[in-house]
């Protein structure tokens, strides 16, 4: 697992492939990060090889009966999740533990307090080291790099994906709140004023939303 993603060039289309919301195909992959269709189609065979993307196969839109053509090969990222330990840390447990703990116990608004700590936190040290970034692509950069995948929805931002998904899936209101309030500290860390952190759950992404409530500079974020 930990071998296939050393390539560049693999890396490079498994973080393009794991960006997008639908399926993308061998062409469209090649053309994103610059290289021949031939070489994006046997690193793509790689990555879904190790379990990393999901391939699913789609007709040419249009086209139906003999002769319409082969179907063609679409990846997108794996559902399943992947942890890699040498050796073996079962920290996954321990987070399902610890949130059964706060489940059963009602401790709720402890957690909440922490994450928004830790957002804080994260957005502080965002701003010290991009001052001067408009606030979009500053909140952007510091969700992208929490594992969120932020990404451009009209004139708001949505989250791809919950770094927190085999938790959020066991304990949605507890994870939910926690993802909240995380997002909601990184905003208040960040001093940043034209953004609001709402829950508005989507299928197979975070629950938070950023709802623009003033007028953001253009974000360099792709849009979806």
């Amino acid at each position: 697992m930990i071998a296939v993603l050393d390539d560049p060039v693999r890396r490079r289309l498994y973080d393009y492939v794991a960006g997008q919301a639908d399926g993308v195909s061998r062409a469209e992959a090649a053309e994103a990060v610059g290289i021949q269709r031939t070489l994006a189609a046997f690193h793509l065979d790689r990555l879904a090889e190790a379990g990393l993307v999901d391939v699913s196969l789609r007709r040419p839109a249009g086209r139906t009966g003999p002769g319409a053509g082969r179907p063609a090969k679409l990846y997108r990222r794996a559902a399943a999740e992947h942890q890699v330990s040498v050796p073996p840390r079962d920290y996954r447990g321990a987070a399902e533990l610890l949130a059964e703990v706060v489940d059963v116990t009602g401790a709720e608004p402890e957690l909440q307090r922490s994450a928004r700590s830790r957002g804080a936190a994260c957005g502080r040290l965002a701003r010290r080291q991009a001052p001067q970034a408009p606030d979009g692509d500053l909140v952007t950069g510091a969700l992208e790099a929490q594992g969120y995948q932020p990404y451009r929805d009209g004139a708001d931002f949505r989250l791809r994906n919950c770094p927190f998904h085999v938790l959020a899936s066991r304990y949605p209101p507890l994870i939910c709140g926690m993802n909240l309030a995380l997002v909601e500290g990184l905003l208040e860390g960040a001093a940043v004023t034209g953004l609001e952190a709402r829950l508005d759950p989507r299928p197979e992404e975070c629950c938070v939303t950023l709802r623009v409530s003033e007028e953001l500079p253009s974000s360099k974020t792709n849009e979806s």
